[in-house]
C-alpha cells in the first residue's frame, strides 16, 4: 500500500513534467544522428531494459507470460500501436517539422481521444467536448499554417498529417487499454517486448541497421528513458501518492510552454508568434474539457 503524500506527489509530477518538456528537443537532436526507424529501435531497447529492471525489482517478471497468455490479442494490438506505429509516425513527423510545431500538434491527442470515445466506447460528445475540440483544432490550424490559416499554406503537409495521425494512434492505444486490468509497468513491458520484435523486423526489411556513435546512443538512451520509461513511472507514482489527483495532473499544462523554452534555447528555433497563439488555443481547449469533467 502506497502512502498518500501530496508534496511527494507534486515532486514526482514536476520532475516528470520537466523531463517530458525536454523530449521534443531531444527528438530533434537525436534525429540529427539517426533515422526515425533507428531512433525508434534504440530508444525502445533502452525503455525495455528500464521496464525490465522495474519488474525485476518488483519481482513481477514471472507474471509476464501468464499476463500475455490471458489476453494475447489485446497485447498484440497494443504492442503494434505503442511503441511500433506510434513512435514510427511521431518521429517521422518530428523529422519533417520544426520541433515547436510537432510538439504542439501532439498535445491535441486528448481531444482526439474524446472524439474516438464516442463510437468506440459509446460515450456522448458533450458541449464542453465540442468547445474543446473547436479550440484545439483551430489552434492546430494556426500552428500548422503559421497563422496563415485562410490560405491553408502548410510548410510540410505530410509532417502535419503525421503529427495528427500520431494523436489518433495514441488515443487508440488508450482506448484499447481500457480493457486491460494488468499492472501498468507489466503491461507496458509486454507492449515493448512485442513492439521491439516488429521494429526489428521492419529494420531488417528496410536494411536500416546501423550502430550509432556515442552521441547517437546517448540521444536514443535519453529518449528511451525520459519519454518512454522513467517519466512514465514517475507520473504513475505521482498519481498513486496524490491526495488530490486533479491538482497534480493539472501540472501537465506547464509542459508545452516549458518545452518551447528548451526548443528555443537548445535548438535555436525562433518561436513563431502563431505557435504561441495556437498553443494557447489548444491548452485552453484541454483546460475547458478537464474542468467540465470535474
Amino acid at each position: 500500500m502506497i502512502e498518500k503524500n501530496q508534496k511527494t506527489a507534486i515532486s514526482y509530477a514536476l520532475i516528470a513534467v520537466l523531463l517530458w518538456s525536454t523530449v521534443a528537443t531531444a527528438f530533434k537532436l537525436a534525429l540529427n544522428q539517426l533515422t526515425p526507424l533507428q531512433l525508434m529501435f534504440y530508444s525502445s531497447v533502452f525503455s525495455w531494459l528500464f521496464l525490465l529492471a522495474c519488474l525485476l525489482k518488483q519481482r513481477q517478471l514471472r507474471a509476464v507470460i501468464p499476463a500475455f497468455k490471458s489476453q494475447p490479442w489485446l497485447y498484440l494490438k497494443l504492442g503494434s500501436i505503442n511503441p511500433f506505429l506510434y513512435y514510427l509516425v511521431l518521429f517521422k513527423a518530428y523529422d519533417l517539422l520544426p520541433a515547436q510545431q510537432a510538439q504542439a500538434l501532439n498535445y491535441t491527442w486528448a481531444i482526439t481521444l474524446s472524439l474516438l470515445a464516442v463510437p468506440m466506447l459509446g460515450q456522448r460528445l458533450k458541449r464542453a467536448d465540442i468547445l474543446a475540440l473547436s479550440l484545439a483544432y483551430f489552434g492546430a490550424l494556426i500552428i500548422s499554417t503559421k497563422g496563415q490559416f485562410t490560405a491553408l499554406n502548410f510548410d510540410s503537409p505530410l509532417g502535419v498529417g503525421l503529427a495528427l495521425l500520431s494523436t489518433l494512434l495514441w488515443s487508440l492505444y488508450w482506448i484499447f487499454n481500457t480493457k486491460n486490468k494488468d499492472q501498468p509497468i507489466l503491461s507496458l513491458f509486454i507492449c515493448f517486448s512485442i513492439g521491439l520484435v516488429l521494429i526489428a523486423l521492419l529494420a531488417s526489411w528496410q536494411r536500416a541497421w546501423y550502430l550509432p556513435d556515442t552521441y547517437g546512443i546517448a540521444a536514443a538512451a535519453y529518449v528511451g528513458l525520459f519519454e518512454m520509461g522513467l517519466t512514465f513511472v514517475l507520473w504513475l507514482m505521482a498519481m498513486r501518492t496524490a491526495e488530490n489527483t486533479a491538482s497534480v495532473s493539472n501540472l501537465i499544462f506547464i509542459s508545452p510552454f516549458l518545452s518551447l523554452i528548451f526548443i528555443a534555447t537548445l535548438l535555436g528555433e525562433a518561436i513563431h508568434g502563431a505557435t504561441l497563439v495556437g498553443l494557447g488555443f489548444i491548452v485552453t481547449g484541454l483546460i475547458c474539457q478537464k474542468m467540465y469533467k470535474k
